[in-house]
């Protein structure tokens, strides 16, 4: 169970107060909030081991971003990042928290590959077409997750590619990435890291697919 003192409070007072001074002076908030967030996802990484060894081997606190923005090509100045992620995983694919108040979520998939993957990985998804879509149209992926990420979809099939192709709406993607909102209440419940692991454990599949090219 997360506690709102220590995260959900510590991040809204942050987004309030983004600024090296107030961060310095609130340094022990911060370290007990990422402490809470990292023993958060360690209790995740054992519920998700049942139904991916690989996870059982994921560091809880190597898993979690640093707080700390890179502002040297942003416009946005803000030094501190207003939320706590984990990239959970040990392939191309994997699972990611999100954890932000009032925006918080549950994630998963493959994200910014080189051309050369990314073009390895629509062939996989054009010749595997079936296979793709039992993944994606199944009811369980679609109950949690809806449907594909569609940021930075192209918008004609990409070169080597037939434009005619039964999958060409898929093959128009550059990420391959399906989230789930979750609320405030649903973090801080009891039994939130089983629940969340269920969740995750629909995206099994896919992430299974999404790694294959790269075995």
């Amino acid at each position: 169970m997360l506690s709102k003192i220590s995260v959900l409070h510590f991040l809204k007072d942050l987004e309030k107060n983004n600024n090296r001074e107030w961060f310095t002076a609130h340094k022990n908030r911060y370290t007990s909030a990422r402490e809470d967030c990292a023993s958060f996802v360690e209790e995740l990484i054992k519920e998700m081991s049942g139904f991916d060894t690989a996870i059982g081997n994921v560091d809880a606190q190597k898993s979690l971003f640093r707080i700390y923005r890179d502002t040297r090509f942003s416009a946005n100045k803000d030094p501190y990042k207003t939320n706590f992620g984990a990239s959970i995983g040990s392939g191309h694919a994997g699972y990611y928290l999100h954890i932000q108040p009032g925006q918080s979520f549950l994630a998963g998939g493959i994200y910014m590959l080189d051309n050369t993957q990314l073009k390895e990985l629509r062939k996989e998804i054009s010749y595997n077409a079936d296979a793709f879509k039992k993944i994606i149209l199944g009811k369980n992926f679609r109950d949690h997750f809806g449907s594909l990420s569609e940021d930075d979809k192209l918008k004609r099939v990409p070169l080597g590619f037939d434009k005619d192709d039964p999958m060409a709406e898929y093959l128009k993607l550059k990420h391959f990435v399906a989230t789930r909102p979750v609320t405030d209440k649903e973090l801080l419940e009891n039994d939130a890291p089983k629940k969340f692991a269920a969740i995750y454990k629909c995206l099994k599949p896919l992430n299974d697919f999404l790694n294959a090219p790269f075995l």
